[in-house]
């Protein structure tokens, strides 16, 4: 079965350009406009799931699903600290452990308008778990014990009085801003201090985690740990890697990005095949009598259809080719959206991946493949003898 030369459709559109180029044009506005929802969707789970680490873990109060439900006291934080043999210590003997607390509170932005603002309280050790991913850019880091805090890059001057030497006031306490810090992961939307100081500034006595690196960080030691933790009688909690923990808070609003580029892409996707199907609808219009000329000299109905098929994919890859680069430039524009497992605010960049670049190529091909389905049927299903008296 002898197939429709390929050259014949490309001649084709390029005889067709400019209907080609608007329809492709349409495409590629709809495979771009769901690419940038794929891009704000890469961007924000990429925030969490590469900042965490496999070596860290996590304590959360049992049934805690993010350290904003958990709550532990003062006497669970030293008897998980002190008490649980299977966390590592330092050269000096020390537990690599630290306990931090967590609140959001109510923040006025520089351009007008609240947001929930995370503020953190840490330890000493904190910052040694943190190790190289947090780096101070600006000023110093907080002496312990005192009214000064760090602010994260992302909210330093989104955030009112968050710059070195700005006075921030926590229910009623003032703490001044001694250093900027910067982190690839969600730390860099968040207020660091003495975790000491936050917690009677704000007056609640609690804590909210615990951070601390086992000495066996296997996945089958975690495992045992983590049964063993949770049916532990003084304090039971949950036990997740760094890494699992913070992937775990991407979960809702990941999911919602998602679905609203599939809701974008539906309805904007009727149109594009709309359109593109009224434009090989005109082409085959056009084309009539030639294949009338394809049919009569012997191609058969298939190869005729494949043909139009072909026409209608190659229109699908130039609208994806488009869409690509009307998406690129908003590669690395940051934003910022309510995380609703911890209804803080938080800022992160659109990132424009293979994975958005592939899926918009793909989704083009589906619009044009759906587009071309029934043109390319119509003009399969022509009778030689009536295709060649049209002229």
């Amino acid at each position: 079965m002898a197939l429709v030369p390929l050259t014949y459709n490309l001649r084709s559109l390029i005889q067709r350009r400019t209907s080609t180029f608007l329809t492709a044009l349409a495409l590629g506005a709809t495979v771009a406009t769901v690419a940038g929802v794929l891009a704000l969707q890469q961007g924000f789970e990429t925030l969490f799931t590469k900042a965490g680490r496999d070596d860290v873990v996590v304590f959360l109060r049992k049934g805690a699903a993010s350290e904003g439900e958990s709550a532990f006291t003062r006497d669970d934080t030293r008897y998980i600290v002190n008490s649980i043999t299977e966390i590592a210590k330092d050269s000096a003997g020390k537990p690599i452990a630290a306990v931090e607390s967590f609140l959001a509170l109510r923040r006025r932005k520089m351009d007008g308008g609240e947001t929930n603002v995370p503020v953190r309280g840490v330890s000493p050790m904190s910052f040694d778990l943190m190790g190289d991913r947090l780096k101070i850019t600006n000023g110093r880091t907080f002496q312990p014990g005192s009214d000064e805090v760090i602010v994260g890059a992302k909210l330093a001057g989104r955030i009112q009085n968050t710059l070195v030497g700005d006075t921030i006031v926590f229910n009623m306490t003032p703490f001044k801003v001694v250093g900027i810090f910067t982190n690839d992961g969600p730390a860099a939307s968040e207020i660091w201090g003495d975790v000491e100081r936050i917690i009677e500034a704000l007056d609640r006595p609690l804590f909210n985690r615990v951070i601390a690196k086992l000495a066996d960080d296997s996945p089958e030691a975690l495992e045992a740990f983590d049964a063993k933790m949770q049916a532990d009688v003084q304090s039971p909690c949950e036990v997740k890697t760094e890494a699992e923990y913070l992937a775990g808070l991407t979960g809702m609003l990941s999911g919602l990005l998602q679905f609203v580029g599939s809701i974008l892409g539906f309805v904007m996707g009727i149109a594009a095949v709309f359109t593109a199907t009224n434009t090989m609808l005109s082409a085959i219009a056009s084309r009539t009598h030639e294949i009338g000329i394809l049919l009569a000299t012997g191609f058969r109905p298939i190869p005729i259809f494949l043909s139009f098929m072909f026409e209608s994919l190659v229109l699908g890859v130039i609208g994806g080719v488009i869409g690509c680069l009307l998406v690129l430039p908003v590669n690395g524009i940051e934003t910022g959206t309510s995380n609703f497992a911890t209804f803080t605010e938080v800022a992160f960049a659109f990132k424009i991946t293979p994975h958005v670049l592939s899926s918009a190529v793909m989704f083009s091909l589906v619009l044009g493949l759906l587009a071309g389905a029934s043109p390319a049927w119509k003009a399969a299903r022509m009778k030689p003898t009536e295709a060649l008296r049209r002229s």
